[in-house]
């Protein structure tokens, strides 16, 4: 086989984003999707891999910035649309394309890498670890009350067009980027990709709907979501599915949630890919019938595992060093002495004795502070040589709020 592995040139999208879809078992997109994916598709940072004129290999980065514990924003590569042609697997073309990559992400001086993972078990062989989370859940609104806190009868809610009110819900979400790690700060084009409503993917529901929270005046908070009616032998039966829920304050948004409890004729609420920690799980009166589930979210992969670690806080202060393992990107290699407080951090390579060994991939599922090292350590993912070291560094890595990614990419 010989292939040619290199950056994506412009005439060459659709073929390219054809792989893709067709590895993905050959979804259909609306023309608004596709013509939307290819406008913030960054060509200098994608690349494919051809056979013969065939392009049979995919995979891009997005230039984000994500929020890690303390608050910065850090530059982060978005990995996404990759894909190998069913003709060619098992000949190392992923394996090339991540290894292209990655080398890519350390020249731009991005100390991390990011993805979502449609198999995890094939991104942790590349030294990527889930580090955040998801809350799912399907909640009975017929036999679920809420209890709000004081302050919520002040909240105004009212129906808004989506695309009308879509600067000011962008508002309010920028606002809370920087107080929850793993959050992307949406660049230009980005707010677009939640008000996509194809016809397709509604599955009977309604159009996108919105409302937005409101108290003296300034909008504190918005929902978007889809109905979609339903009839049984009891009577209505709908389902409202909730796309994206924002709010700046206990009280906007406990109003939201009620709102979206009390939609007329509907009987079950759907969230998907909320924060684990989020508000309404403790307003319920029955969390049980609200059947919460957590899938994996956001895969971390430190690139340059000491710069990393230096533009992070730590909640409490650690002084540990960490020999880290990392095949696939040997620079990581070798022993780390970590000190840091809630003010700062540094890193830097040391002769001294480890006191925790661990992989990148730990490192990268430790980082945003929702997964602990002492976790990892129980089961036998990192080791502790030194007594002590590892509750230090577990409850330092930590994080007041559970980290988020807030939508796919």
């Amino acid at each position: 086989m010989t292939t040619e592995l290199r950056v994506l040139r412009q005439t060459e999208w659709d073929d390219w984003y054809g792989n893709l879809l067709r590895a993905f078992g050959g979804m259909e997109e609306s023309t608004e999707e596709r013509e939307l994916w290819k406008e913030l598709t960054e060509f200098d940072r994608s690349i494919g891999i051809w056979d013969e004129g065939s392009c049979v290999g995919t995979a891009g980065a997005f230039s984000f910035r994500l929020t890690v514990p303390g608050g910065a924003s850090v530059p982060a590569a978005g990995v996404t649309m990759v894909s190998v042609a069913g003709t060619h697997r098992r000949r190392g073309v992923l394996t090339s394309m991540m290894r292209r990559q990655l080398d890519d992400v350390r020249s731009w001086g991005e100390p991390l890498a990011v993805l979502t993972a449609s198999e995890p078990a094939i991104y942790s062989r590349f030294g990527y670890g889930a580090a955040t989370f998801q809350l799912g859940a399907e909640i009975d609104t017929s036999r679920v009350e809420l209890a709000v806190p004081d302050g919520t009868d002040d909240v105004r809610v009212r129906y808004a067009t989506p695309a009308d009110v879509l600067d000011a819900c962008e508002a309010v979400y920028a606002r809370l980027v920087p107080g929850r790690p793993g959050m992307l700060a949406r660049r230009p084009g980005w707010e677009r990709v939640g008000l996509l409503d194809p016809a397709s993917e509604r599955n009977g529901a309604s159009a996108l709907q919105c409302v937005i929270a409101e108290r003296d005046g300034e909008i504190t908070g918005y929902a978007r979501f889809r109905a979609k009616p339903g009839w049984g032998v009891g009577g209505h039966d709908g389902t409202v599915t909730v796309s994206a829920l924002a709010a700046l304050d206990p009280a906007t948004d406990a109003a939201l949630w009620r709102f979206l409890f009390g939609i007329d004729l509907m009987t079950t609420l759907a969230v998907h890919g909320r924060p684990v920690d989020e508000g309404w799980q403790h307003l319920v009166s029955d969390i049980r019938r609200c059947r919460p589930r957590l899938r994996d979210a956001l895969h971390v992969r430190l690139v340059d595992a000491a710069a990393a670690l230096e533009v992070r806080t730590y909640q409490t202060p650690v002084d540990v060093v960490f020999e880290v393992e990392d095949a696939f990107c040997p620079w990581n290699e070798g022993r780390w002495r970590l000190t840091g407080d809630a003010k700062g951090a540094a890193c830097a390579r040391t002769a001294d004795a480890a006191d925790l060994a661990l992989s990148v991939r730990e490192l990268g599922a430790a980082y945003l502070g929702g997964v602990s090292l002492a976790s990892l350590a129980a089961a036998g993912r990192v080791r502790e040589l030194r007594q002590g070291a590892l509750a230090e560094a577990s409850l330092a890595f930590g994080s007041a709020v559970a980290p988020w990614l807030p939508h796919g990419f």
